[in-house]
């Protein structure tokens, strides 16, 4: 075979490689900050899942995360225990890391994500048994739909 060949088709294969890499793991290694009580457990372990899961994570604590689900727009009826904050999206509750990476490379029209209360099972709430529960999209217009389930 030509050189010249050979090195068209190994350059081809590698920016191939490459950009289906780097569509993978393109939010892996995202800065999210989380605001959370600090007597709070189900916080912490959550916390450990998206840092087990990529994320690089920045943990305040406050005495009352209030402040900051208004300031992000959290609807009142989708709060949980802790609020994060992701490339300008919020994060509620115990949502699944994997569907905030599908959120950071799908979601353009959303506001951001909730799991509504403190579902058993999800992330941070692993125990001996696991409640069926909604990850809720809020879109940038105030919409809602069903991003998930558990």
């Amino acid at each position: 075979m030509n050189k010249k060949y050979l090195i068209v088709v190994f350059l081809v294969g590698a920016v191939v490689t490459g950009g289906v890499l780097i569509a993978r793991t393109s939010s892996a290694g995202q800065h999210i900050t989380v605001y959370k009580t600090p007597t709070c457990g189900c916080c912490a372990k959550w916390v450990d899942h998206l840092e087990a899961n990529g994320f690089r994570v920045k943990a305040v604590d406050l005495a009352d995360v209030t402040p900051m689900r208004l300031r992000y727009g959290v609807p009142a009826d989708l709060r949980s225990c802790h609020t994060a904050l992701v490339s300008g999206y919020f994060v509620e509750g115990h949502v699944p890391a994997e569907e905030i990476h599908r959120m950071l490379e799908e979601g353009k029209s959303i506001a951001g994500l909730a799991v509504p209360g403190m579902p058993m099972g999800s992330p941070g709430m692993e125990g001996p048994r696991s409640d069926p529960y909604d990850i809720i999209a809020v879109e940038k217009d105030g919409g809602r739909r069903i991003f998930a389930s558990r």
